[in-house]
């Protein structure tokens, strides 16, 4: 197996996985052929096993279906079988998430990713009914994605253990960052855990996540899967030595400005395809732009 193609069931969509922006036009279209390019990019050169495709960091809420069909399938037509590409289907709304899933299922998706319902601040039984009809809807695998701080509602362990025992949820993106909930849960079921925020990547290692999908793996995938695998041959103090490394990127690209809006400043910094964010989100300013420059550089990241 090399280390673009998915790994087995214990990291059922590979090891490292980038969540992936949705590059732009200058008019604020979708560019596909750019995200064929940037898929490419960062499977083969960001060493990344799988995309996590029209997510948060896609920003999914002002994509259409259709947009989302057509990036889908541009990147899986990119990237073919050297990376497991993951479609974001969550809504709040579970009759649209089903419908997404299965327009995801016929695109050729390896699997889809559920963020919890936001907004409407479902009970925990809503929850899991809303994830328990999405799974339902297709024959793939499911990633659960538990960012409470976006949703308003985290996924409770006890609801986790539950959704544990539906056939195709098999994983959970967790950027709750509550270690010891997901010890618990990881400790009970066969759900794999993947950390959801960057700055938590290497902790997340120490209690048995499988690896990472990754904002900051755009500009240091690489870097991120290195550090995976020396974890994993137990090689922990070259492990710590990378996330050191990266801090200056953890703190310039996810917590300086919204996230998206750092990521995609980033590409334009390396000369990758990006382009402008849709509102409600607002381009960096050139001010941003020569931090985030600064802390790009301190994070060992060359800029042509």
């Amino acid at each position: 197996m090399t280390a673009t193609q998915p790994a087995a069931a214990d990291a059922p969509f590979g090891r490292m996985l980038t969540a992936m922006i949705t590059p732009m036009t200058a008019d604020g279209g979708v560019d596909y052929d750019g995200a064929a390019r940037l898929a490419t990019y960062l499977v083969d050169e960001m060493r990344n096993d799988g995309l996590v495709i029209s997510g948060t960091t896609g920003e999914s809420p002002t994509t259409t279906d259709g947009e989302k069909e057509r990036l889908l399938r541009a990147v899986i037509e990119a990237v073919g079988d050297r990376a497991a590409v993951v479609a974001g289907v969550g809504t709040n709304d579970t009759a649209h998430t089903c419908e997404l899933a299965r327009q995801a299922e016929r695109a050729g998706a390896s699997g889809l990713l559920l963020v919890t319902p936001y907004y409407n601040k479902p009970p925990q039984s809503g929850l899991v009914a809303h994830f328990t009809r999405a799974a339902d809807a297709t024959g793939l695998p499911v990633i659960l994605y538990d960012i409470p701080g976006r949703t308003a509602t985290p996924i409770a362990t006890e609801s986790l253990l539950q959704l544990a025992e539906h056939p195709h949820i098999v994983a959970v993106k967790d950027a709750k960052g509550d270690l010891g909930a997901g010890s618990l849960v990881m400790m009970a079921t066969d759900l794999v855990f993947y950390c959801g925020d960057d700055m938590l990547n290497l902790p997340w290692l120490s209690v048995g996540a499988a690896g990472f999908v990754s904002v900051v793996g755009h500009v240091a995938g690489d870097r991120l899967h290195d550090m995976i695998d020396a974890y994993q041959a137990g090689r922990v103090g070259e492990a710590r030595r990378i996330h050191y490394d990266l801090l200056p990127l953890y703190t310039g690209i996810m917590t300086r400005t919204q996230g998206v809006i750092t990521t995609k400043a980033a590409l334009g910094l390396l000369g990758l395809p990006g382009g402008p964010v849709r509102g409600p989100l607002i381009d960096a300013t050139p001010a941003q732009i020569e931090q985030l420059r600064a802390d790009l550089v301190a994070g060992g990241v060359k800029i042509k």
